[in-house]
């Protein structure tokens, strides 16, 4: 009789405090869900790029850059209903990023442009792993967002300079000049026999 009243008592303590767990689990269940909900509500706030304001000039030249427009297009759709949708976004948005680095037309390939679309695809890939993490650092993301709105702003000033620059006509003699300090030019595709 001892016995079964001993194995009755670990039974219903061994009840108890299970019981206990699954009440401690529920309480850090829903305070893991309160903390991802202000998360949610702290970067979907600040979660607005800036949309770039390229001269109608630039816009001729922007015209024939799918990857440009396709970009330009995924910035302005806001993710709405969960932190998965964030960091689906910001996958979408680094491939989005590395097409643009990939895809730069000839009129753009200088190292200025260049250096500012890499700048700017290494700030989405941040972006991507922040959301990514186990735990969001928010105010990291919401950095990284101004940071990117800063970088978009480098490029549509970048853009608008060249547009600016290329209103500018060449003066009388400028086209010999440039094309007399073109090396290549200069260089003989066979060498010259020296017997």
């Amino acid at each position: 009789m001892k016995r079964h009243l001993i194995f009755l008592f670990i039974g219903f303590f061994c009840f108890v405090s299970c019981e206990n767990n699954n009440k401690e689990r529920l309480v850090l269940q829903e305070k893991e869900e309160a903390k991802k909900d202000m998360v949610f509500k702290k970067i979907s706030e600040s979660w607005r790029f800036k949309t770039l304001l390229i001269s109608t000039d630039a816009e001729i030249l922007l015209k024939n850059w799918a990857q440009w427009r396709l970009f330009v297009n995924e910035l302005n759709q806001k993710p709405t209903y969960s932190l998965s949708a964030f960091q689906k976004k910001s996958k979408t948005l680094t491939k989005k990023s590395q097409e643009l680095l990939e895809s730069v037309p000839a009129e753009f390939s200088a190292p200025e442009f260049k250096s500012r679309f890499l700048v700017l695809q290494t700030k989405f890939q941040s972006l991507e792993l922040y959301l990514n993490l186990n735990t969001i650092p928010p105010q990291k993301v919401i950095d990284l967002i101004q940071e990117i709105n800063l970088q978009l702003n480098s490029i549509e000033l970048q853009i608008n300079e060249w547009a600016r620059k290329k209103q500018i006509p060449l003066e009388q003699g400028e086209a010999d000049m440039i094309r007399m300090l073109d090396t290549s030019r200069a260089v003989r595709e066979k060498p010259k026999n020296l017997d």
